[in-house]
């Protein structure tokens, strides 16, 4: 029996509090009612308790009719994935305004398909003729270094050691060789490099043009 008194007591009190901070809020023409974490509404008044303050929570009018809403603060985590979305998005407007700049440079570089084959030999053609550089750099290289082999196994066969001069030029020469054997197959890469480049501006260029063209099919085989 005391128990159910003082639920009773409670709930009379609270009834009392909840009733003055509503007689009060109404004075001032507005109620708020706040809401749990779960999104149920549990209490209203006045002013949000300071353990609601993060809640969701409402504003009626003295006819109970909503003029307002908060939303419930945001966690860490959720705090966390919207910035993530907004990084994503702003990531994608950037993308967006890089393609429209590509797009624009190459309408504005180009005409017609061809000067795209054009431009795309032009530049071919002037890393083969820094390979065909490195090649005669090589061949001459290579001829001294066979010079110097001869020198330094004739002193072998005389049970003495090559002057330091004479080996030192020789391991000199080996490195370069190897340097330039290694810059030929970078540019050889280049080329390869090169032409899947043009390809896509070439396909990307037709696109924008908004046709097909016969310089897109597939090539046909080389004649025997």
């Amino acid at each position: 029996m005391i128990k159910i008194r003082t639920g009773l007591i409670f709930a009379t009190a609270c009834a009392i509090a909840l009733g003055a901070g509503t007689a009060a809020a109404q004075q001032k023409g507005a109620l708020v009612c706040w809401k749990d974490k779960a999104g149920k509404t549990v209490g209203c008044g006045d002013k949000v308790p300071p353990e609601y303050q993060d809640n969701a929570n409402r504003v009626l009018n003295q006819r109970g009719v909503t003029v307002n809403q908060a939303d419930a603060a945001l966690t860490a985590e959720q705090r966390q994935a919207q910035n993530a979305d907004a990084e994503q998005k702003k990531a994608e407007a950037k993308k967006r305004e890089e393609t429209a700049r590509r797009d624009r440079a190459l309408l504005d570089s180009f005409t017609e398909e061809k000067e795209i084959d054009l431009k795309r030999a032009r530049d071919i053609q002037q890393i083969e003729i820094n390979i065909s550089a490195q090649q005669s750099n090589i061949k001459s290289m290579t001829e001294r270094q066979n010079e110097l082999r001869v020198k330094i196994d004739e002193f072998k066969k005389t049970g003495k050691p090559a002057p330091a001069p004479l080996q030192q030029e020789f391991d000199k020469l080996t490195a370069d060789i190897a340097k330039n054997q290694t810059h030929i197959l970078e540019k050889r890469k280049e080329i390869v490099e090169k032409n899947q480049e043009y390809d896509a501006m070439k396909k990307r260029f037709i696109e924008l043009k908004g046709g097909s063209s016969a310089a897109a099919a597939p090539a046909a085989p080389a004649k025997k």
